[in-house]
């Protein structure tokens, strides 16, 4: 263990001791023993006790610690508290920038227990109400989240969308006669990928280019591996232009999908082909667009007409300043209007929600007498009334009768209690479910990727019951939620459930992820006819009467 190592381990020490609100003589004698000792040239281990001790701010209590890293490798005080803390909030400890005070707020008074669920929060703009926070420290706190992120092994779909562009941008830019293209699971779209991968097809030689915006680690023939500046794992695919079909076939679907698609094919040579399609061409089956290319049920079928992103019509889910949201009422409307769409349904929080300022039933009635008059002010764009009911704990939605049936729809949603077994989960959602003012059941498992799991749920069931009960299943947009899982679409089709595409906006930015909604949604074969959301504003209007 390295000089620094062990100083560490003390900077570490005094972080959580902070956290816990210990004593603050032995947090400073701690941390200044961080400072110190990471100057210290000579190793400590080497050194002796007296030595130890005789450096400036260490005494005999370091002393015997530094002993103990020696002896065990670890440090029982640092162990006593380490047990009592929950793995996200001792990671929270390491973003630079955040300090135990603050990681105990967000952990204490918001519930916050991994880095995931603390990004969600910042989001949804949970951070500027509480004590020692604002909007400013909420988005550097956000930015050092998302950054911490992505040194991790996998990342969101959405964290390198703009990256990867970047960087295809840049290799067609500087390779002009090169055919180019994303291959693997950022090309099928899938919600969390392990990196970039490109497939370059030209006749000359690409390292220096590589090596002028990334750092190589390994090569082969064909490939280079290869990282950012910013630490993202890059793989870069090289051909000739003659093969580019061929390789952009083969390095774009997973495995299984490409030994389905051989077994089927039979005794096909598909090396050397140019364009993709030629590939399907030759081997008799419909073409399949990448993002369906994790599943093997689709090939040598008749192929669905995926939903396209000009063919949403309104935003579903969107919060306001009524509740925790960041712009006001109008400002969300002007903006989706200004945005090309014919309407947006307002769903801020129901009164259970305290902590993100859910309305009680008189500001839901000042809230919908200013929807009436805007909407007569905005014409022919239209919001309708909604709100994001909480799924009680018995499974019972958040407000009376008398108020319930004044809204034009309801999104029936679990925000507490997360903590659920599949029966308890699923039956929750049943009684959501089979309650008539429910509209859409909003994200199903409340998961957040590469943080919470979620919530089990009996998906056949809830899926089902939805079918009975004419209740829309949410695809919650958000990057970070991406839920209901784009798996479960297709038994949702199989059984008439129709899905719609929500961005669970919470500013004007936030209604932008309708993107990856739509990404997701077609990798589970959605078409626009079986989106709520690409239904005109006058066929939503009638469905919600129809159904409503």
């Amino acid at each position: 263990m390295s000089n620094k190592e062990i100083a560490k381990k003390f900077s570490d020490l005094a972080k959580i001791m902070e956290l816990h609100d210990e004593n603050p003589f032995k947090i400073r004698s701690y941390n200044n023993a961080y400072l110190q000792l990471r100057k210290v040239t000579t190793p400590l281990f080497e050194m002796s006790d007296a030595e130890i001790s005789g450096i400036k701010g260490v005494g005999n209590a370091i002393s015997s610690k530094i002993r103990e890293l020696e002896e065990t490798g670890e440090l029982a005080t640092y162990k006593k508290y380490a047990d009592i803390t929950p793995e996200g909030v001792r990671e929270m400890l390491s973003i630079k920038g955040f300090g135990p005070k603050k990681v105990r707020v967000v952990w204490k008074d918001l519930g916050a227990e991994s880095i995931g669920e603390l990004l969600y929060a910042c989001n949804e703009n949970r951070l500027i109400e509480l004590k020692g926070f604002g909007q400013k420290t909420q988005e550097d706190l956000k930015n050092k989240l998302e950054y911490f992120l992505q040194s991790k092994d996998k990342f969101h779909y959405a964290s390198l969308e703009d990256f990867a562009i970047e960087i295809t941008d840049y290799f067609k830019s500087v390779l002009s006669e090169a055919k180019i293209d994303w291959v693997g699971e950022m090309r099928r779209k899938m919600p969390v990928v392990h990196g970039v991968e490109i497939l370059i097809a030209s006749e000359t030689t690409i390292e220096a280019t590589i090596e002028s915006i990334l750092t190589i680690e390994s090569a082969n023939d064909n490939s280079f591996t290869c990282r950012s500046e910013n630490n993202i794992p890059v793989k870069i695919y090289h051909c000739k232009p003659e093969a580019f079909g061929s390789k952009l076939f083969r390095y774009t679907g997973n495995r299984e999908f490409i030994d389905s698609f051989l077994d089927k094919a039979g005794e096909q040579d598909f090396t050397n082909l140019e364009e993709e399609r030629t590939v399907f061409g030759k081997a008799g089956i419909d073409f399949i667009e990448p993002e369906l290319r994790d599943r093997t049920d689709l090939i040598g079928v008749s192929q669905p007409i995926l939903v396209e992103e000009s063919q949403i019509k309104g935003v579903i889910h969107a919060h306001t300043t009524y509740s925790d949201g960041i712009n006001s009422l109008r400002e969300m409307s002007e903006y989706s209007r200004d945005q090309g769409f014919e309407y947006i349904g307002i769903t801020d929080h129901s009164k259970a929600a305290f902590y993100a300022n859910g309305l009680r039933e008189n500001r839901v009635l000042q809230q919908m007498e200013e929807i009436d008059t805007l909407n007569k002010e905005l014409a022919p764009f239209r919001i309708f009334k909604g709100i994001e009911s909480d799924i009680l704990n018995d499974g019972s939605l958040d407000y009376e009768e008398d108020i319930l049936k004044q809204f034009d729809f309801i999104i029936a949603s679990v925000h507490s209690n997360l903590k659920m077994d599949l029966e308890k989960a699923t039956n929750r959602l049943l009684k959501a479910i089979e309650n008539p003012y429910t509209t859409i059941l909003g994200h199903p498992t409340g998961r957040l990727l590469l943080s919470r799991e979620g919530y089990p749920i009996d998906h056949m069931r809830i899926i089902d019951a939805c079918s009975d009960n004419n209740v829309v299943i949410e695809l919650n947009a958000n990057p970070y939620r991406l839920d209901l899982d784009w798996s479960w679409i297709p038994y949702a089709l199989e059984k008439g459930v129709m899905i719609s595409i929500n961005p669970d906006a919470h500013c004007i930015g936030g209604i932008k992820d309708i993107h990856f909604g739509v990404l997701a949604a077609r990798k589970g074969g959605l078409t626009a006819e079986q989106c709520l959301n690409c239904m005109t504003a006058l066929e939503f209007a009638n469905y919600l009467g129809k159904y409503k």
